[in-house]
């Protein structure tokens, strides 16, 4: 299993496609792993290098005691690319992952081509319902919260089908280390990343889930959009976890964002 040793930590990392050609880091959602972006690896490594990896806390990479902040989250994808000597990169997030690609494009600029958000945003209006995710999963365990968020991450019909990408993302949710688990949410908690938008100067495009009951589009997408200059906005009639219950069309909308202005990515 390929490992890196940076920021002060264990990462696991995979790498698709070959190295000459421009560099795109995936960055995954609270409870899953880098598993989540397979359909996205296997389309996009033709065109990229293609890097995914475990955020601290989730699937092979290390656990840590503390809180973490998702100032933490973003250095560490900061430490890997230095790591693994990657200059500049063109950044997909979702959820989590889109919480840590807001300050990479405010505060690593320099750093990013391209920076896709999806299903994100930028503060949690009641903080209190990351809190009680936190304190159910240290005290409970995984499975005291996996029923809820499967019904967050996919439509009724998505699980009803019980399709191998369900099957799969629950398996990943109820093998994460709870206290990785607990220590995002209260990054997620803290987090007002409301100031950092004005920052962002990078090409950005927004991906909203329309039956995303975690990050809907009011309070949430519609935030990042006024927020962010320029941000290019892309609706799906997805839960939380649109890259899985349509890849097709997140591919799709991810290629003709990356299409646009070539030029930058390299």
């Amino acid at each position: 299993m390929p490992f890196i040793h940076a920021g002060g930590l264990r990462h696991y990392y995979r790498i698709d496609g070959k190295d000459e050609r421009p560099t795109l880091i995936f960055s995954h959602s609270l409870g899953c792993d880098h598993s989540q972006w397979d359909a996205q690896a296997q389309t996009f490594e033709g065109r990229f290098r293609v890097l995914r990896y475990d955020i601290r806390g989730h699937g092979a990479s290390d656990v840590t005691p503390e809180d973490y902040t998702i100032e933490t989250l973003m250095r560490d994808a900061l430490a890997i690319a230095d790591g693994l000597r990657i200059g500049r990169f063109a950044f997909c997030g979702l959820s989590l992952g889109g919480m840590i690609g807001q300050l990479l494009g405010a505060r690593a600029a320099e750093r990013i081509t391209h920076l896709v958000l999806a299903n994100t945003s930028a503060r949690f209006p009641d903080p209190s319902v990351m809190e009680t995710r936190r304190k159910t999963v240290l005290e409970e365990g995984m499975a005291a919260v996996a029923d809820a968020a499967m019904q967050r991450f996919f439509t009724a019909e998505s699980l009803s089908g019980d399709g191998p990408e369900v099957a799969r993302t629950r398996r990943v949710l109820l093998a994460t280390d709870p206290r990785g688990y607990a220590s995002c949410c209260a990054g997620i908690r803290d987090m007002d990343q409301r100031p950092e938008l004005g920052f962002i100067q990078t090409p950005v495009l927004i991906i909203v889930g329309d039956r995303d009951v975690s990050t809907p589009w009011q309070g949430h997408g519609d935030l990042l959009a006024s927020g962010i200059p320029h941000a290019q906005v892309e609706r799906l009639p997805t839960a939380h976890l649109s890259n899985l219950e349509q890849p097709e069309a997140f591919n799709a909308a991810l290629e003709r964002f990356l299409s646009f202005n070539d030029a930058n990515l390299s």
